[in-house]
């Protein structure tokens, strides 16, 4: 299968008197009816490497091609076949739901009939019908969020670029977006998503490319990021720090490597599995040491993003 997205080494660097920021140097490739989420800090090059496949901004370096289009020499065919959402809505607050899809069909090259049935379409595919009459100004974030989406999608793109596109909705919007998002990967669409909420990276993503200082960091699917941290651990809790003393004397007879948080009474056993999961349960029950709670859990995106980006609060620049 031919890649949609092939970035090879692109970057774009900005100047300032305060130092260098943006994309080092990204080479990705991203194929048809799958999410790619780009991952990273803020300043770390997310929203630059999305303009510049978009052909929004010019690399400074490398080289990219969107459906076999070079972004710098064919940049009107590359447009041709994505769409674009991007942090800030698009679309016209004065105007209704229906007027802004209309006007974004009309811009598209499609004809006045044809603008308006696209438009009614994507009204009811994105439930905006009781909403359609009223002038943008009036909706919630969600369903802004959602008619950005619909505009994009006039006329459908091979490849759509999504820019933190839950950022401020409430968990329903949220949720809503994710399946809106979800439908377009199954009807053969490729999106390529950048996203600081590791939640929406892990719930969408096939791959991930983590970014950090401009450069990628790490890459693969959700599963083969959290391997890069360490194995699964199996944690135990119990009602009282004597119950979790005594079982951790119990447990560290046979299994090394066992610790105790006596703040929380639980007892931590790493590069468990479900096998260790079950001896521990079997050897607490036959010792009357009943546990609380017990859970095999594996590493979460969150800690792979803090074990390879580290702390940026001192550090991170504007430039995305």
């Amino acid at each position: 299968m031919r890649a949609v997205i092939e970035a090879d080494g692109v970057g774009k660097i900005y100047r300032s008197r305060d130092g260098e920021s943006g994309l080092r140097e990204l080479s990705l490739h991203a194929n048809q009816g799958e999410i790619l989420a780009l991952l990273g800090p803020n300043g770390a090059g997310k929203t630059t490497a999305v303009k510049g496949l978009a052909t929004l901004v010019a690399f400074d370096r490398g080289t990219a091609r969107v459906c076999g289009y070079d972004v710098s020499t064919e940049a009107a065919r590359v447009r041709d076949h994505i769409g674009l959402v991007g942090q800030d809505a698009a679309v016209d607050e004065q105007l209704t739901a229906g007027q802004n899809l209309r006007f974004f069909g009309r811009l598209r090259g499609l004809g006045r009939r044809s603008a308006g049935q696209r438009a009614d379409e994507l009204i009811e595919e994105f439930g905006l019908c009781e909403a359609q009459n009223r002038a943008v100004s009036s909706f919630s974030g969600g369903m802004r969020r959602r008619l950005d989406l619909a505009a994009s999608l006039v006329v459908p793109p091979r490849v759509l670029f999504v820019d933190e596109p839950t950022t401020g909705l409430d968990p329903a919007a949220r949720r809503d977006l994710w399946k809106s998002l979800r439908d377009l990967v199954h009807g053969g669409t490729m999106i390529l998503l950048t996203t600081q909420y590791l939640e929406e990276a892990d719930q969408l993503a096939d791959r991930i490319v983590l970014i950090d200082r401009g450069k990628v960091a790490a890459q693969g699917s959700p599963g083969e990021l959290k391997t890069l941290v360490g194995p699964p651990v199996v944690q135990v809790v119990f009602e009282t720090t004597d119950d979790a003393r005594n079982s951790l004397r119990i447990l560290g007879a046979t299994l090394t490597e066992v610790s105790l948080d006596e703040n929380t009474s639980t007892i931590t056993l790493p590069k468990a599995s479900a096998t260790v999961l079950g001896e521990v349960i079997a050897t607490l029950a036959s010792a009357g040491l009943p546990p609380a709670e017990v859970t095999l859990r594996k590493p979460s995106l969150d800690e792979v993003f803090l074990t390879l980006t580290g702390d940026h609060s001192d550090t991170e620049g504007n430039r995305q």
